[in-house]
């Protein structure tokens, strides 16, 4: 992400935000740091994580509804949120808004093609619906047709323990799931895991 916009010195939003747990750490490189989000309990964790740091401020909102002003902002990220296509356009559209010329928006999104995490996303997917790999390709086709430069990251998520493994697919997928990859690998204390970047560029 730091290749792709680099934010030392600049106004980022966390678009997104959460719980605010990675405000602080953009907060020792960027200049401003603003946190937002949707969701009406968790800004009051964000606010309380970085009460300390006043070049931080959270601020409730979204994708189509960010409270910025036009050209304010000079990198906007977001993780596995918001920007799901075909439905991102108005997003997309206020995001660019608030963007000053030259900036950078990057979204980082699951490889539903890559690593064992795609194949335990796959096994999760509706057999009624398009699959990973027809969401992978209209979610490709869709940045593709913005202009958006798409990178590929490839990594793993390791535990220290086996239970922590499994707690963890209990909560991302379902149980039937979960219970048949960890059989099958019944050794395992990590899974080979992949991220898409999407990254466009403000005119």
């Amino acid at each position: 992400m730091r290749a792709l916009a680099p934010w030392a010195g600049r106004t980022l939003v966390d678009l997104g935000c959460g719980t605010g747990f990675w405000l602080p750490r953009y907060a020792s490189e960027a200049a401003e740091v603003i946190g937002i989000e949707p969701d009406s309990v968790l800004p009051t964790r964000a606010e309380q994580r970085v009460r300390h740091l006043p070049s931080v401020r959270v601020a409730a909102g979204s994708a189509e509804h960010l409270g910025l002003p036009a050209r304010s902002v000079d990198v906007v990220h977001a993780r596995f949120a918001y920007f799901f296509p075909p439905n991102g356009d108005a997003g997309l559209t206020e995001v660019l808004r608030a963007l000053r010329p030259g900036g950078s928006l990057v979204v980082v999104d699951n490889d539903y093609r890559w690593g064992e995490f795609a194949t335990l996303l796959a096994a999760s997917a509706p057999k009624d619906g398009p699959g990973t790999k027809g969401r992978a390709e209209l979610t490709d086709a869709w940045w593709r047709d913005r202009g958006a430069a798409r990178r590929e990251v490839r990594s793993s998520w390791s535990f220290d323990r086996r239970s922590d493994l499994d707690a963890v697919l209990h909560i991302e997928f379902p149980a039937p799931v979960a219970d048949t990859w960890l059989a099958r690998n019944p050794a395992a204390t990590g899974l080979t895991y992949g991220y898409v970047l999407y990254s466009v560029t403000a005119p």
